[in-house]
């Protein structure tokens, strides 16, 4: 392969699949494109490196001329003009943004004067603790949203009055943006006009809608019930159909109450299981604790029992729960109790010496290893068996006779 320029900037392998592509693709095309990024210098000079890696490796013809030669090579840059495969990267990213790049056509998500056909979500965190989800439970908001004027029933405009052309767009709701790419290539997007917000028409001042002055829209408040239900977890959604925000001509996006469980001081949750941690004392250990440890039988730190179903609920199902965890800890008493105790109940200690010696000295010790001691037990020599071995009685030892 003469170069993997191309597939490191889209991030996938030299092997990926055509599918594989698409999606790097639009996952990086969303990430850096110039209308994103609008103090980036650099965000229209990758947004572009960006199309002719995509359009270039798509096409079969092209990404075989690609990988043998590399960017510079014959047909490696196929796809870069007005048509063929530079047209399908425009068509495909312009599913997430308002705008057309060098192509015709309407993008799929948007009016044809630039306005979204659906309005966007309201996202709204919410926090609730572990009894919230263990038991449910219902909240009450009071959301304050836009809604389409009832006075001028989302024109903007007084009665009889006419919109006339917004100049800035010349009526088509979208005004064009150039940008400097790459190598002086000069870019061109298309992005909704800020004056008439995409409608391409705009009122007089005087002839405006005196409630919601001419912007068609006007705050509103409401007061929902959100129901949080039993066994519901952290992240999970509730969602609210049709309560964002309203803008004539365009469907109402949804509210999301996004839940955030907080973190509880001793029970942890997995899934529909619970984990809890309990210190037991000594005596408590030995003895046994209430109903779960019979008599006589031991328990030892670190020991975990499980309760079946007194676990989290489980939702949409009444009757079904996880499972309970109760791991144990032993808390063990302190040194000086213990001592005051053994003493009570062992056998007396053996008395000091009396009369006491005469010379007692004080010494430092340190514990010692008993196996260290044993390698060098062969070392020593006793020098007594030196000379029973010789001694002085040279080659002839004495013998000892029976009498």
């Amino acid at each position: 392969m003469a170069s993997t320029e191309y597939y490191d900037l889209l991030g996938v392998s030299s092997d990926a699949t055509t599918e594989e592509i698409k999606r790097a693709y639009k996952k990086k095309a969303m990430k850096h494109h110039p209308d994103k990024n609008p103090n980036d210098p650099m965000a229209a000079q990758t947004f572009q490196s960006l199309q002719n890696a995509y359009s270039t490796l798509l096409d079969p013809d092209s990404r075989a001329a690609y990988d043998r030669y590399g960017p510079d090579g014959p047909s490696s840059r196929m796809g870069g003009g007005g048509g063929g495969m530079g047209m399908e990267a425009d068509e495909l990213f312009a599913q997430f943004f308002s705008f057309s790049m060098g192509g015709g056509g309407e993008p799929s998500g948007f009016s044809r004067r630039g306005k979204p056909r659906r309005g966007e979500d309201s996202i709204i965190p919410y926090e609730v603790t572990l009894e919230d989800l263990y038991n449910g439970k219902t909240a009450h908001f009071n959301l304050e949203k836009n809604v389409v004027c009832g006075h001028c029933n989302g024109t903007g405009g007084k009665p009889k009055a006419k919109p006339q052309k917004c100049t800035k767009c010349d009526g088509r709701g979208i005004t064009p943006v150039t940008r400097t790419l790459a190598r002086g290539q000069i870019g061109v997007s298309q992005v909704t006009c800020p004056d008439c917000h995409g409608d391409g028409t705009r009122f007089r001042e005087k002839e405006r809608c005196k409630k919601c002055k001419g912007e068609k829209t006007v705050k509103e408040k409401k007061a929902v019930d959100v129901m949080v239900e039993r066994g519901m977890s952290h992240n999970q959604k509730i969602v609210m159909k049709g309560e964002a925000d309203q803008q004539p001509g365009v469907e109402t996006g949804d509210v999301v109450f996004s839940l955030r469980m907080r973190p509880h001081a001793t029970i942890h949750r997995a899934g529909s299981d619970l984990i809890t941690t309990v210190h037991v004392t000594l005596s408590e250990a030995l003895l046994g604790i209430h109903v779960e440890r019979k008599r006589g039988d031991t328990l030892s730190s670190g020991d975990t029992i499980v309760i079946k179903s007194e676990g989290m609920p489980i939702q949409k199902q009444p009757s079904a729960r996880g499972d309970l965890y109760i791991h144990f800890e032993v808390e063990m008493p302190t040194e000086e109790w213990l001592r005051s105790v053994l003493e009570s109940v062992l056998p007396p200690k053996k008395p000091d010496l009396d009369p006491r010696p005469a010379r007692v000295d004080v010494v430092d010790w340190e514990a010692a290893d008993m196996n260290a001691y044993d390698e060098h037990e062969d070392e020593w020599e006793d020098e007594e068996d030196e000379e029973d071995e010789g001694g002085d009685y040279g080659d002839e030892a004495p013998e000892c006779v029976h009498q």
